[in-house]
């Protein structure tokens, strides 16, 4: 092989595996260096030269005293047609070993750092201890417990994964991917909400049931943008992707707010909260809901109060306003925008389709808009009559 042929191979080589020249050149240099000291008579270490030039190559030989030293240093590049014969040898069986572990190094490199991001990968094998998805030149794992229970994975069918852990092993990178992280919901309103991607709408806080429900806490650092608006997108376009994505998970958008007790309040959407007392650490806090919402306020599996509490961080002990008035406690009525007044049933806030504003679905057929629902909310302070 002359000169030019071994340069164009290996620019081949390198282009064909997606490796850098200059990476190849050290494969190269360590592989003839191990070709070399398998002749008779070699010298006990060696050092290659490889011109990128002209891919002229040299070898300069050292002995070793007992020192460790190296000694009686000394050309001994071998001639053309036996540097040929080792070059040959070397690319069969020394090269393809090398160039497999710095692909394996590069793979590992070019994830390491993805922690925390997200992946879209084609199903490749499911069973019930792990799925596989192929992300293109590696795969991607997902275990079962990073599994949402109940969803289907079809061969071939596009996913994305939330990549919780990148792993160095023998046969190259494992990255761990997860359905279930909540990392996973804020990646994809970040991935559809421009707003959230340009660190103008903030996602405060977020907290997920899984294939149920999730609840994310949104803020604005722009007052002429509406944060939950611009998460919800127009005819809700934007959360519907994102739902779409997530097989139909329900997803309450709410607006972060820092005052306490309101946020508790909005966190506890879509049922109407009567008042929150919130402890003088702010750790715990009384959530007082209408009767007929305690059912609602709980969620099913008690899963709506659990994400509130998640979202907010405190402690919240859900109660209905018998339960209070029979403590001899008075309730303070104080309306939140989480339902009307006027409309005290089970209910949740949907989007309409058509104009992509919020709308109050009432559990009785109603429809309030949200001015509706804002002018309701309206009324004054009135002490309950237990």
């Amino acid at each position: 092989m002359s000169n030019m042929d071994m340069s164009e191979a290996l620019r081949m080589l390198a282009a064909d595996r997606g490796i850098t020249i200059d990476a190849l050149l050290q494969v190269l240099v360590e592989a003839l260096a191990t070709a070399y000291k398998k002749r008779p008579g070699a010298a006990e270490e060696v050092i290659v030269g490889v011109n990128p030039d002209n891919m002229d190559i040299t070898f300069t030989a050292y002995d070793v005293n007992d020192d460790g030293e190296w000694i009686n240093e000394r050309d001994d590049t071998p001639k053309k047609d036996e540097l040929g014969r080792i070059a040959a040898v070397t690319f069969r069986q020394v090269m393809s070993q090398r160039i497999r572990e710095v692909e394996r190094e590069r793979k590992f490199e070019e994830y390491a750092n993805r922690e925390g991001d997200i992946v879209s990968g084609t199903v490749q094998k499911t069973d019930t201890r792990y799925t596989l998805l192929d992300l293109g030149r590696v795969e991607a794992l997902l275990p079962q417990a990073e599994q949402v229970l109940g969803e289907t994975r079809e061969p071939n069918a596009r996913l994305k994964a939330y990549i919780v852990e990148v792993r160095r092993t023998p046969k190259g990178p494992q990255i761990v991917v997860s359905r279930t992280h909540p990392g996973l919901i804020m990646r994809l309103f970040e991935m559809e909400v421009p707003e959230i991607a340009d660190r103008i709408v903030e996602i405060k806080s977020c907290a997920r049931e899984p294939g149920q429900r999730t609840k994310i806490a949104v803020w604005s650092n722009d007052k002429a943008i509406d944060p939950v608006g611009a998460c919800v997108g127009a005819r809700g376009g934007r959360v519907r992707m994102v739902v779409n994505e997530l097989r139909g998970e329900k997803v309450d958008i709410i607006p972060f707010s820092e005052d306490k007790r309101d946020f508790i309040a909005k966190a506890m959407s879509p049922a109407k909260v009567t008042e929150v007392r919130l402890s003088a650490d702010e750790t715990q806090a009384d959530v007082i809901v209408p009767d007929f919402q305690l059912s609602l306020a709980i969620g099913k599996m008690g899963v709506n109060a659990t994400l509130a509490a998640r979202l907010t961080g405190v402690r919240l002990d859900i109660k209905s306003e018998s339960e209070v008035a029979a403590d001899g406690n008075a309730v303070v009525r104080r309306p939140v925008e989480s339902a009307p007044d006027s409309v005290y049933a089970e209910g949740e806030w949907k989007t309409n389709t058509n104009s992509g504003a919020m709308e109050w679905h009432a559990a009785d057929g109603s429809i309030l808009s949200q001015e509706q629902v804002a002018a309701q909310s309206g009324a004054s302070t009135e002490e309950s009559k237990g």
